[in-house]
């Protein structure tokens, strides 16, 4: 696999677990106990850290695209274990 299909892939994978990851740890005003701002609305979060964010998404998305790339190469997983419909009977489909 080229370098710039796994980079395009690992940069998939760290957006997409980046918004995964955007809802979990945050506290609204309510919950932290502080005062809402005039005009706030009642679900912001208090602090949003997205250095933390991004440091939680690389780490996440390196092991990702690390066994991504590991099974492309051995194939650990493939398309044929998915394969849940079952062979239809001989007969149909044919003209007797």
């Amino acid at each position: 696999m080229a370098w710039t299909s796994i980079l395009a892939i690992y940069f998939l994978i760290w957006v997409m677990t980046a918004f995964v990851m955007l809802p979990f740890g945050v506290r609204t005003a309510d919950e932290a106990g502080v005062d809402i701002v005039p005009g706030q609305a009642e679900s912001a979060p208090v602090s949003f850290r997205p250095g933390k964010l991004a440091i939680r998404a690389t780490v996440i998305a390196s092991v990702l695209t690390t066994l991504f790339v590991l099974n492309y190469e051995y194939g650990w997983v493939g398309v044929d274990v998915f394969d849940i419909l079952p062979e239809p009977p001989s007969h149909v489909g044919s003209r007797d």
